[in-house]
Formats: C-alpha cells, structure tokens, sequence
C-alpha cells in the first residue's frame, strides 16, 4: 500500500480542534494507520424494527473500513449453567442480517462479536469470572461444592457460536470472535479447542477472541485464531488531570509491555488485533476506562480525546498491530453525552484523521 505524504497531520488537525497550546505537536511523518480501522457497532436497542442504517452510513467518510458487530447472549448470573440466546434482548437474526447486509453494501469489511451478558448479576458478577454449577447442579458459591462442570456450560456455548458462526459466513462477514472477555473459561484449553475447530467448519473468514486487558496472557489458544484480540481498557493514570505526555508514556509502556509477551509467546505470525478501545467523555476516563457506571463525574471530552492521541501515538505505523476498533459508535453524542461514542466529540477528529491518514 502507498501512503500519501500530503495527508493530513493527525497531531495538527486535533491542535486545530482543541485551539490550545497544551496540545501542539511538532510535525512528523504522516500517519500510518493500521490495517483494519474499525469502529464497534453494539446492538443496544431493544426495538426490534430499529434500523442501524443511518449509523452504518455515517461511516465511510471517516476511514473507517471494518464495522465490528457487537451483540448479547445471556445467562442469568455467574453461576448459570449455560448462555442462549434471549427470546426478546437478543437481537434477531434478521435485525443482524440487516446490519451486516447494509455493511457489506457500503463495502465494510465485518466481524461478528457475540459476547456473553448477565442478565441478574450478583454482586461482582461478570462475564470473566463465571463459575458454572457442579455435577450434582449446585451453585459454586461454597468451597464445598464439587468443580464447576464446564463441559456441560461450553456444551451450550458451542451451540450458540455455531449458530452465530452460520450467520456471519452467510453474511460474508470477515471475522468472527469466539469470546469476549471469558476469563475464568479460559484455563479449559480443549473446551475452547473444541469451539475453535467447530466454528472453522462453519466459517471460512478469520478467527479471533477477545481477551480481556488483563489476561491475555492467560489464553492458550491463539496459535488456533488469526488474530490476537484483546480490549484495550488499560488504567492509564491516578491522575484527575493528565497531561498528554503522561497518558503517552503508559500506552507505550502497554505496548512495550504486550510486545515483549507476544515474542516471548512465539506468536511473532499473529498480529495484535484490538478489539475494543475505548474511553467515556467523563472525568477519569483514563483512570478506569472500564467503568462506565461513573456517573457522577462530569462529562471531560477533552479527557477522552487525549486517551486517543495517546493510544494513536503508541501504535501508529506499527507493524504488529492488524486493526484497532474503537468503542463504540452507538449514542446521540455531543458535548454533554458522558458515553462511549466519539460522535459529535474532540475524538472523532482524531479517529478520523488517523484512519483517513490511509
């Protein structure tokens, strides 16, 4: 691929933006975006006639050239047996048929994420430490009960990625995800093994799972996929108030961090694929990405474009980085919207340069 050396400078176009100082860079080679430039496209919406097609159509103008479709399948709590999918929040499949149909019309590459929601979560439940009921049907939530049996809770998963591993080759998606985020699954290795090679029958795309930030290298199947996923929620800083080249400083440090595991790892063919990357437009996003229930912070757009620049900075023209999916596009946006979307915000400005960069 040939990049155009009178591409527009990422760092001037965002100190244009912000029109402040603080932010000013001095001039470098033009961007190198990577491969797959995506942004995330959940399914929130529980009605079922709600049409995505305007949302799909806002982004080819940005550069963006992959949707990553994002969807629930639920089980109770962290101790249900198995997920399925759920008779009125799951999306049906004609809703996902629409979407990725109208995607690969605006000649969007797909992939398909399915990821595993509680539906009444106890207290520090989530999808990363389930624990299935043992043999005998008992709820491990006591050291007395017997191991959790987790062939009868993958034999329901499995059920649920064949299906959705049909759906995404009918839809000539490009990806699929096996996972998202399963961290206490991830020890049962020919479980996983299992899904893998069943979903390879079923889809002709690539494969990847998403593991969380803080456990990918826990995961022992990525020699089995094409991509090593991961979300990208990293705590970034302690400060209410970080300066640019603080948050620049982590992420290369992340990165360093992620390199140094990926070598060691002998998985040097296997390019880094982000799944998620995202940050709220509220104070503290860089502290504790992950958590989207701070609501009584006030919104800080400058704050989560500054997320971005940094993670731009570290990764931009790196060779190991196949693709980064921001999170998400979904929301009205603006400068009073305390969610994840760049729409409307300081950090679209440095989506989009980045990925226009191309």
């Amino acid at each position: 691929m040939t990049r155009s050396p009178t591409g527009v400078l990422l760092a001037l176009s965002t100190l244009l933006l912000f029109s402040t100082p603080a932010l000013a860079q001095p001039k470098r080679k033009p961007p190198q975006p990577p491969e797959i430039r995506g942004i995330s496209l959940s399914l929130h919406s529980k009605d079922p006639s709600f049409d995505y097609g305007p949302l799909l159509r806002e982004l080819p103008s940005l550069g963006v050239n992959y949707v990553c479709v994002a969807f629930h399948v639920y089980q109770s709590h962290g101790g249900s047996p198995t997920p399925s999918r759920h008779a009125t929040k799951t999306p049906s499949d004609g809703t996902i048929r629409a979407v990725l149909k109208e995607a690969r019309r605006l000649k969007l590459e797909v992939a398909l994420l399915p990821i595993v929601l509680l539906e009444n979560p106890r207290p520090d439940d989530w999808r990363g430490n389930l624990s299935p009921p043992d043999r005998a049907g008992r709820v491990n939530t006591d050291s007395r009960y017997g191991t959790p049996d987790w062939s009868a809770w993958f034999k329901g998963y499995r059920k649920v990625t064949r299906h959705y591993a049909r759906l995404a080759e009918e839809c000539r998606a490009s990806v699929f995800s096996v996972g998202s985020e399963l961290s206490s699954s991830e020890a049962q290795v020919g479980e996983w093994r299992r899904v893998v090679a069943e979903v390879r029958k079923l889809f002709s795309g690539e494969l990847t799972y998403s593991a969380n930030w803080d456990h990918y290298e826990h995961v022992k199947i990525w020699k089995e996929l094409d991509y090593i996923g991961l979300s990208g929620y990293y705590e970034l800083t302690t400060s209410k108030s970080p300066t640019l080249k603080e948050l620049k400083k982590s992420w290369r440090k992340v990165r360093d961090t992620i390199l140094d595991w990926r070598t060691k790892a002998k998985l040097l063919d296997r390019p880094l694929l982000f799944t998620e990357i995202g940050y709220p437009s509220m104070d503290g996003c860089a502290s504790k990405p992950w958590d989207y229930t701070l609501l009584d912070n006030p919104p800080d757009l400058r704050e989560q474009a500054l997320c971005y620049l940094a993670f731009v900075a570290a990764w931009d023209g790196r060779p190991e980085l196949g693709g980064a999916v921001f999170y998400e596009w979904w929301g009205k946006g603006g400068r009073d919207d305390k969610g994840y979307t760049p729409r409307g915000k300081p950090a679209l400005r440095v989506l989009r340069d980045w990925f226009r960069a191309e």
